[in-house]
């Protein structure tokens, strides 16, 4: 299909032309662009059990910056890290919580994970058919394509009772990884010419295990290389009701659509690069501060680099430090908190201190840069994405799947937000627009 590219642009001129709504609108009338005040609050729009998250409190009526705090269904993450660590897996345990609303016993974790395990299957020659079909770069396009075509394969696709949907859910978080994994491997081998390895899961492994184990061509990793990524999964496993993937998912819940065309919905938006691929903005940036700082010691160097970034002088001339300040945190991420530990971990048992170093110092740095440079209404602080990527590069994972890795992690949040507003609500979400266009009267084709 051969359009003029000479024609599509003077079309988009024209498209522009007639779109584009003046700021002063927006502020005659009051509008929250993006939802969000100038201070970057979230309007309410609705009320949810699953997750907390504070980054102000309350103090003689004066709303205070506080250290950022994140609850799944009112426990505090740093708890559940702190409860599990050395001793279990916690990515299953957090989904059954945030799920079903309460700690699981360990007869009833088990036999959760063991209900995961019966359904850890796809159908027959799906892969092959499916998967294998259309191999594609963007791995999120291809879990998307896979999480529609699965729906031709369930006979009660349209039937919302919270008992099937909790059941079609529970599947999507199973398959989940072997969707990502395979379709990697699937445009590995078709598109890079690279061997292909489709390794079946093993149901007596957790989820984190088995991305590992179908990843690799070997299927060997170390305790510690599936507990970080385990720990990495429970961190992005949920966020509010008020993220962009989140609430699309409530949206399109809420006009009663079926569980897969809900979740590929927030597969849509979890995959533009201002929300699911923010981690691999972070890498990417720090490619190219690599090529120009010399020495990952030294504080003024990276600084001084920092400011070129923070002024458009330098990497992609956006101004932006990626990995740095979050639309909520402003004294500190918790997740973020919580994930430079065990990078740290990581880095040094595989001899990578002098990188651990470089993003040790852009991590004090970049703060105190941008405050210097930008105005800003609140504090900005690391956020979790600042080392998801480095975490995700220690453990050899391809780039292609660093915003599957997200969605792997965040099905469960997804899942629930979904069960809830199925629960909760029965109205259809439908905000307003208020018409800016001017009235004007019919003109006849002969006299345009």
């Amino acid at each position: 299909m051969n359009i003029s590219e000479e024609y599509m642009n003077q079309q988009a001129d024209l498209l522009v032309k007639n779109d584009s709504v003046s700021r002063e609108l927006f502020d005659e009338y009051g509008v929250k662009k993006g939802l969000r005040d100038e201070t970057g609050a979230g309007v309410l729009t609705g009320l949810t059990r699953i997750s907390t998250v504070n980054a102000f409190r309350m103090a003689d009526g004066v709303k205070t910056p506080c250290e950022g705090e994140l609850r799944y269904r009112g426990y505090d993450v740093k708890d559940l890290v702190r409860d599990a660590a050395g001793k279990r897996f916690i990515y299953e345990e957090a989904a059954y919580l945030l799920l079903f609303g309460e700690l699981p016993t360990a007869e009833k974790l088990e036999a959760f994970r063991a209900n995961l395990a019966e359904l850890t299957q796809l159908p027959t020659n799906f892969t092959r058919d499916v998967i294998m079909k259309a191999p594609s770069e963007d791995i999120m396009n291809s879990m998307t394509r896979s999480i529609l075509t699965l729906a031709s394969y369930d006979s009660r696709k349209e039937d919302l009772s919270i008992s099937n949907v909790l059941r079609q859910s529970m599947m999507l978080i199973a398959v989940f990884p072997m969707l990502a994994v395979y379709g990697y491997h699937a445009h590995n081998h078709y598109d890079s010419e690279d061997s292909m390895y489709i390794h079946r899961p093993d149901t007596s492994l957790t989820t984190a295990e088995n991305f590992l184990r179908l990843l690799r061509p070997d299927m060997q990793f170390t305790d510690l290389e599936a507990r970080v990524l385990d720990l990495a999964l429970l961190l992005h496993m949920e966020h509010g009701g008020g993220n962009n993937s989140t609430f699309t998912t409530r949206v399109v819940t809420s006009a009663g659509t079926d569980t897969y065309s809900a979740i590929a919905a927030a597969m849509s938006s979890l995959k533009g690069h201002k929300h699911g691929g923010a981690n691999l903005q972070v890498v990417r940036m720090m490619d190219d501060i690599r090529t120009h700082v010399s020495d990952y010691e030294d504080q003024d160097e990276i600084a001084a680099y920092l400011r070129k970034i923070v002024r458009k002088e330098a990497y992609d001339g956006k101004g932006l430090i990626y990995g740095m300040g979050h639309a909520i945190y402003s004294l500190s991420d918790p997740r973020e908190q919580i994930l430079r530990t065990f990078a740290a971990q990581l880095a040094r048992a595989k001899g990578l201190d002098r990188e651990l170093a470089l993003y040790t110092n852009i991590e004090q740095a970049a703060p105190k840069v941008i405050a210097e440079e930008r105005k800003i209404y609140k504090g900005v602080c690391p956020n979790v994405d600042f080392y998801s990527g480095f975490v995700y590069e220690m453990l050899g994972i391809p780039r292609e799947l660093f915003t599957p890795l997200f969605a792997i992690a965040r099905i469960t949040g997804w899942s629930a937000h979904r069960l809830e507003e199925l629960v909760t609500m029965d109205k259809i979400i439908r905000p307003a627009y208020r018409s800016v266009a001017e009235d004007r009267g019919y003109i006849p084709m002969e006299e345009r």
